[in-house]
């Protein structure tokens, strides 16, 4: 059964069973999600700046009821529905982030809140908080010596 395919062939036959992507209704929904994400996330910042709270303390704070109302509906399986349907839209956001940590989190909690929990929460979002930490340095260094 193993049958040696040139270029063409081999072309032909992932073509052939390959699914057809949608990609522009794909597009759209990513846009649509992502940016009602974002909206939410403005209609927050004003009310607590409407409030009378200083931009410092608006900004922590809208950052936080985000990142929990994205792990809530982890939570809540409503977020992993929601990436389904919208694929990147979903995790671009700062939701997004918060999703990547409390998925593994409740996955392995029946290991135990050390071995389970602690030590696969960050498995998901791990890479992505040291490759931005390695950068944000790297990017530090490079205007340093710039300016």
């Amino acid at each position: 059964m193993n049958k040696n395919f040139t270029k063409q062939e081999y072309s032909k036959y992932v073509k052939s069973v390959s699914p057809n992507s949608k990609l522009f209704i794909n597009i759209i929904k990513a846009f649509v999600v992502g940016g009602s994400i974002c909206v939410i996330g403005q209609v927050i910042f004003n009310w607590l700046k409407g409030r009378g709270l200083d931009p410092e303390m608006v900004s922590g704070l809208t950052s936080t009821i985000m990142i929990f109302f994205g792990a809530f509906f982890t939570a809540l399986n409503i977020y992993d529905e929601l990436g389904r349907f919208a694929g990147a839209g979903s995790i671009v956001p700062i939701t997004g982030f918060a999703n990547s940590v409390v998925s593994p989190a409740m996955e392995f909690k029946t290991e135990g809140y050390i071995m389970g929990t602690a030590a696969k929460m960050f498995v998901i979002a791990g890479p992505v908080i040291v490759f931005g930490i390695c950068s944000s340095v790297l990017v530090g260094i490079i205007h340093y010596f710039i300016s």
